[in-house]
Parts: structure tokens; C-alpha cells; sequence
């Protein structure tokens, strides 16, 4: 059994953002200002991806691929891509700010994790621009993390270790074993494998359902179990060692994991 050193916390969908609902606003906003619309299921598909990668994986569907063409009348190229991120950042930050309540249960834990000596990383697809109205927003909430490690602030991002990685060199903390990643999407679960950590889905609170806490809650006992059964899956796909609903939930899973019990 080994010591709990490090989490590593996602924010939106994972932390703050119940449902994961800011990129979504943000980039529907965008493309329609761009005179190409998108449905939210578009915006989702690729969620978790850093933002430029985000809005390159949607100009890379092929039916939005079309619609731009008939629109602009050529192909979609890099400085397109350049240009519609330049242009989602205040669009981002200010749809960030205005989901950035802590998801139920949020704080307690952070707080007793710090509390046990665990060291809190975290990392992102926002930029640290976006989250310059979050950080302070987050920390009124009485959640602080140790590390954040932004979109942009590594080489690659997700899916790649790198993010990851470089949160624990900043946190200064080894070996893999003993560090966990926390993450709603199947990219941040594919993130924690390729680095060689533990991994824990979080299923209700998270893109792939999509649902603000209170939508979530007035489904249909069966259709809510439904969804979150098949969040749950998509990512034990991901390679997810458990999943939870919330973050509140967390230490459940990690009394699944071999590692010293820390609550």
C-alpha cells in the first residue's frame, strides 16, 4: 500500500461547473457569431481538449466542415483556427466566471486532502487567461489548489502526460503510484493513463451528461440513472480505475485503490 501524495483535479465538469456548461455557451456562442452554428452535442464531442485543439477538432466534423465552406466558401485552414480562438477568450472567461460555483462537496474535500499532507494539482483546458475570474471565485468557495497547470503550458495537452506531469514536478511529488488524477472526461482519463497515475471518472457532474446539478435532479428517476450509468461506462472505456457520480463521492473510490486510507 502506498501513501496518498497528490490529486490532480480537472475543473470544469470535475470541480466547478456542474455539467460542464461554460465551454459549451462559450464555443455555440462563437460559431454562431462566426455565421456557423453548432448544437451542444457538437461542442461536447471533443471536450477536454485545450481550446484551440477544441475548436480545430469542431472545424474537423464534417458537417461543420461543410456548413463553413458553404459560408466562407473555402476550406477551413490554421489561421481560421487562430483567428476563432483569438476571439473565445473573453467569450470564455466570461461564461467561466459565470459557472464557476464549486460543485457540492467540492471544498470539504480539497480541504481534507490538504489536511491529510495530500498535495492538489490541477489542470485545464482553459488558458490561464480564462481562468483568471475563476481562480479568485474558486478560492472565495474555499477551494486552492497547490498547482494549476493551464491549456497552452505544455507542449501538447490532453491527451498526452504532459500537463499531468508537470503538475507533479511543480508539487515536487513521486512516485506515479502514489498520485491519482480526477476527471469527467474520457481525454483527462486517457491524460492519467498515459502518465502512469490512478484514475477516477466522475460521471454525474460531467460533459458527458451535460445537465446542470438541478436539470440532473429533475429527470425521471430511471432516464437519470440511465445517463449516469452511461457516463459511467464511457469512461470506463477511457481506462477509468473507478468512477464516481461527484466529487463528493470521492472518497469511496479511493478506498477501491491500493493506496493508505487518508479519510
Amino acid at each position: 500500500m502506498a501513501r496518498l501524495k497528490a490529486v490532480v483535479f480537472d475543473w470544469a465538469g470535475t470541480m466547478i461547473d456542474f455539467g460542464s456548461r461554460a465551454p459549451v455557451v462559450a464555443l455555440c456562442t462563437l460559431f454562431a457569431h462566426a455565421g456557423v452554428p453548432i448544437d451542444e452535442a457538437e461542442a461536447r464531442r471533443d471536450m477536454g481538449l485545450a481550446k484551440k485543439d477544441h475548436i480545430r477538432a469542431i472545424l474537423g466534423q464534417p458537417r461543420i466542415a461543410g456548413a463553413w465552406h458553404e459560408r466562407t466558401g473555402g476550406v477551413w485552414c490554421e489561421d481560421d483556427v487562430a483567428d476563432l480562438f483569438d476571439r473565445i477568450g473573453p467569450l470564455m472567461g466570461e461564461a467561466a466566471r459565470d459557472c464557476a460555483l464549486l460543485i457540492p462537496g467540492a471544498a470539504d474535500i480539497a480541504q481534507r486532502l490538504q489536511a491529510a499532507g495530500v498535495r492538489l494539482g490541477s489542470c485545464t483546458g482553459y488558458s490561464r487567461e480564462m481562468m483568471t475570474g475563476i481562480l479568485p471565485r474558486a478560492a472565495d468557495q474555499g477551494y486552492r489548489p497547490d498547482a494549476l497547470v493551464c491549456a497552452g503550458e505544455t507542449i501538447e495537452g490532453r491527451p498526452s502526460p504532459l500537463m499531468l506531469w508537470k503538475n507533479l514536478v511543480e508539487l515536487g511529488v513521486w512516485p506515479l503510484e502514489a498520485c491519482v488524477k480526477v476527471d469527467d472526461a474520457e481525454v483527462g482519463i486517457q491524460e492519467g493513463r498515459a502518465a502512469g497515475v490512478w484514475t477516477i471518472g466522475v460521471a454525474a457532474s460531467g460533459n458527458a451528461i451535460g445537465l446542470s446539478q438541478e436539470a440532473l435532479a429533475a429527470l425521471a428517476p430511471e432516464d437519470r440513472a440511465g445517463r449516469i450509468a452511461q457516463a459511467s461506462q464511457r469512461l470506463r472505456d477511457a481506462g477509468a480505475h473507478a468512477v464516481i457520480a461527484t466529487v463528493a463521492d470521492l472518497p469511496d473510490a479511493l478506498a477501491t485503490l491500493p493506496l493508505d486510507p487518508v479519510f
